[in-house]
């Protein structure tokens, strides 16, 4: 099943540049256009222009990153509306093969795919400037947060395509998680927000994460409580997602 998703992937180029293409271009789109003035929001006493858009690189690449991760996610959510559409995943059903083997395989593949594509992103970062100070153990923890993270959004992810009517809507309903990067810490800081807004931003999954891979990726320690509830978000996102795709998986489609 592994392999199935990443001949897929491969026969799918589309898909997969999409998982790629998009989050570069909002890094380079908020770096090129907004930089300049948003570098001096989020650094205190930049100069706007070229040093702001320093600045705005720096502080942005976070939460492109999580972007790719969350696109690859959002990929697995199609292609299990696929399988559940077309039939094959009936056929599996009466074979003797494993839940966890077909609805595994495909988060496993992704978790690849999500690591491949943070590193481009990352890659393209430090084309533009950007420039990580990670210890050894950052760069452990980065992968590993990279990969446990996709995996529980891929889980959350084929729930949402097994629920789905149609590949359509299996396409659309994800899109809410890229909205979450947008009202977090991702892209401007919390205490920049109106109250209501701030208490959304500082209580919703993403913003411990992106808090925990900016710290990482500036070679400091996170904040404790940051890194627990980064930790604990993730894996309640896993457990939620797991849970509820067996749920659908077992049951008769309409």
């Amino acid at each position: 099943m592994l392999r199935r998703n990443l001949l897929r992937a491969v026969r799918y180029p589309g898909l997969t540049g999409f998982t790629v293409g998009v989050p570069i271009a909002l890094l380079l789109l908020f770096v090129f256009v907004f930089g300049g003035a948003f570098g001096a929001g989020v650094a205190p006493g930049v100069i706007p222009g070229a040093d702001g858009r320093a600045a705005y690189l720096d502080y942005i690449t976070p939460a492109i990153l999580l972007f790719a991760v969350v696109g690859a996610a959002q990929s697995v959510a199609i292609t299990a509306a696929m399988d559940a559409t077309s039939g094959i995943m009936a056929r599996f059903k009466t074979m003797a093969i494993s839940p966890g083997s077909v609805l595994g395989g495909p988060v496993l593949g992704t978790a690849v795919q999500g690591l491949v594509a943070s590193v481009l992103v990352l890659g393209v970062a430090v084309a533009l400037g950007f420039r990580p100070t990670p210890t050894p153990l950052g760069w452990v923890g980065l992968v590993a947060l990279t990969l446990v993270l996709t995996a529980a959004l891929s889980w959350l992810c084929v729930a949402l395509g097994l629920a789905a009517p149609s590949v359509e809507t299996a396409s659309n309903t994800p899109m809410l998680l890229t909205a979450l990067p947008f009202l977090g810490s991702g892209f401007v800081p919390v205490e920049t927000m109106p109250a209501g807004v701030r208490w959304f931003a500082e209580h919703q999954p993403f913003t411990p994460i992106i808090e925990t891979v900016r710290a990482l990726l500036a070679g400091t320690a996170p904040g404790t409580s940051t890194a627990v509830q980064a930790v604990a978000w993730t894996v309640a996102i896993g457990v939620l997602g797991y849970t509820w795709s067996r749920a659908l998986y077992r049951r008769e489609r309409r």
